[in-house]
């Protein structure tokens, strides 16, 4: 049995409620690459989520959106979905062996500067930097 179709069960079994505030009314499906950046319709990339949250997420990354402080309190399912895609999108984009010591490389090119320097993590590598490949995809 493939892993995908293991997480997928394993997905099956979780409440049916809001992945990101555990709200069991008004779910509707979220995706975590948003569809206005070329995120499909699959399993994959889709997890329920309140009005509420995918409303107020919009067409932010999930780390964006969350935070660096709440992105920990994802579910391990959730997270492994999220980094799966963006994984697939830095291989596509060739971007996923850039070291450590090339980090202002990623930093010129990013369109999340301003998360970073609300966080106060200007030149470090942090979850957003995963996510910093998003808006490239439109």
């Amino acid at each position: 049995m493939s892993g995908t179709i293991r997480e997928w069960e394993r997905e099956q079994e979780l409440p049916k409620q809001c992945v990101y505030c555990g709200l069991t009314t008004d779910l509707t499906t979220d995706h975590l690459i948003p569809r206005s950046w070329g995120g499909d319709d699959s399993a994959d990339n889709v997890v329920l989520a309140c009005q509420s949250c995918n409303t107020s997420r919009g067409e932010k990354g999930v780390f964006e959106w969350l935070g660096l402080k709440e992105k920990d309190k994802l579910h391990r399912l959730v997270a492994g979905k999220y980094l799966k895609q963006l994984l697939t999108l830095h291989e596509q984009a060739g971007t996923l062996e850039v070291a450590k010591d090339q980090m202002t490389v990623l930093c010129e090119r990013c369109p999340l500067p301003k998360v970073c320097e609300r966080w106060g993590k200007v030149q470090e590598l942090t979850c957003f930097c995963l996510e910093s490949i998003l808006p490239y995809l439109s």
